[in-house]
């Protein structure tokens, strides 16, 4: 079994777990099959995120997800959501960009604010993105 995203004009719209045999068949127009919709599948990792691939459950002793030994497995940098943006040239999902200042970190494909997150943030110290001040205001 392995994780496939349907991807239509660059957006996910669907992620599915199945076997290759099954994806032939779904994108098949003669099979019989009725798609959910048009698009591409393209595979995925559940374990891939910001471009490493993590062991399936395994953590080390600071309960931090372990890096694989075997990062060929690490597909597209991150696994994704509906929603999110499949770009062919990069061959990557990602988030769709959440405020215009923010950059693409092209290693990760996370985005990434023009000024650093606050090191002293936590429950009790919460912080959100004010995008006219380009700065992280305290809730």
């Amino acid at each position: 079994m392995a994780h496939f995203a349907r991807v239509e004009n660059g957006i996910v719209q669907e992620v599915m777990v199945c076997n290759q045999d099954f994806i032939d068949l779904y994108a098949d127009p003669n099979s019989g099959v009725e798609p959910n919709g048009p698009g591409e599948f393209i595979k995925c990792s559940y374990n891939t995120f910001g471009g490493v691939h993590y062991e399936p459950s395994e953590t080390n002793e600071a309960f931090e997800p372990v890096p694989s030994a075997d990062q060929s497995k690490a597909l597209r940098k991150n696994f994704p959501s509906i929603g999110w943006i499949y770009d062919a040239d990069r061959d990557a999902f990602y988030e769709p960009q959440p405020y215009p200042s923010w950059v693409l970190n092209e290693t990760t494909c996370f985005w990434e604010a023009p000024t650093a997150f606050p090191s002293d943030a936590g429950p009790d110290n919460r912080y959100i993105w004010n995008e006219d001040t380009l700065s992280w205001v305290n809730e």
